[in-house]
């Protein structure tokens, strides 16, 4: 087999439990992800959400470096567009000094959550202040490097501790602007087709990817259901759904109810808005449908690795489809 195979997990919260309960799932999974052979553990970070659990990837990380010992663990992704570059290079110097060659930092540009915790997250910089998040990105860049080039005036400042290996870093994206950007300024790029499911796009978008970071391998973040029967995981998949809001001059933005598509709107103070149902791009069927989907992938658009999301909302299923994966992984491989 060609390919890797990592996780992205979100802290789901079920009906009745703990956020406690939800985070302490997301370790054994962590510990269950190492011992099955999956490459990385990646966390989410959404906020003002009362059914996830991870607001904060860079605490969890910390907490999940302890708790493994081999398995690299990284965000999927921090949503710089909320932070100082320079606070988000302090928190993944210190945790890649935690956990030396094993953590990852993947950034993406989505608010991760409502236009009222963007607001809270940024506080009162009027927008014209604010840097754009390519800005951002090359300033984070530069403080998980070498520093700032010395005409800026921040040059000197840097972002300790310095760790002997620093975090590997992912853009995480669903466009060619958004590839262009992660190759123009070094980074690896991770394609969200579980976000977007045009394969049109995504062959554009890898080709431009790699016409400007010949050297570097994009990774694809897919949603896996896997069951049984192929039967099961349709009637899993069927559960799940998505609704895209588009609101006049804003960003437009991916949820999972109407009742938090009409809130994003209403928070927004949007008057002209519309909403629209996706269908989810979801990889479904038995473990052998599934990894003969994937070899698809691989061998068509030359994936060495995928970020496996599992979009379950029942804990059992969920496990039990990453395990059936799992073990349609180690079968292949062997």
């Amino acid at each position: 087999m060609g390919y890797a195979l990592s996780l992205l997990d979100k802290s789901p919260i079920q009906d009745g439990e703990t956020a406690s309960t939800a985070l302490k799932r997301t370790i054994e999974l962590a510990r269950l992800a190492e011992q099955w052979g999956f490459h990385r553990f990646w966390v989410a970070e959404h906020h003002d959400t009362p059914a996830l659990a991870s607001s904060s990837p860079e605490v969890l990380i910390a907490f999940l470096l302890a708790n493994t010992t081999r398995i690299r663990v990284g965000s999927g992704g921090v949503m710089l567009q909320h932070y100082s570059p320079y606070k988000v290079a302090e928190n993944f110097n210190l945790l890649a000094a935690l956990g030396p060659d094993r953590v990852d930092l993947g950034v993406g540009k989505a608010p991760g959550g409502l236009p009222y915790s963007t607001r809270a997250l940024q506080g009162v910089i009027p927008r014209s202040e604010k840097q754009d998040f390519a800005a951002q990105l090359a300033q984070l860049g530069a403080f998980l490097a070498k520093g700032l080039p010395e005409s800026d005036p921040l040059a000197g400042v840097r972002a300790t501790p310095l760790p002997t290996v620093a975090a590997h870093r992912f853009l995480l994206g669903a466009s060619v602007d958004s590839a262009e950007l992660a190759a123009a300024q070094g980074w690896d790029f991770v394609f969200a087709s579980h976000l977007n499911g045009d394969e049109t796009v995504l062959q554009q978008t890898l080709d431009a990817y790699r016409k400007k970071a010949p050297d570097r391998s994009p990774l694809l973040a897919v949603g896996i259901v896997a069951a049984e029967t192929d039967a099961e995981a349709e009637r899993l998949v069927g559960n799940i759904q998505h609704f895209k809001v588009h609101v006049e001059n804003g960003q437009s933005v991916t949820v999972g109810s109407v009742e938090q598509a009409e809130e994003y709107a209403r928070q927004a103070g949007a008057t002209n808005y519309r909403i629209e149902k996706k269908t989810p791009n979801v990889l479904r069927g038995s473990a052998h449908t599934v990894t003969d989907q994937l070899e698809r992938l691989h061998s068509r658009y030359g994936i060495g690795e995928f970020i496996i999301d599992t979009p379950i909302n029942d804990a059992a299923k969920r496990l039990r489809s990453i395990e059936l994966l799992a073990q349609a992984q180690f079968a292949a491989a062997a």
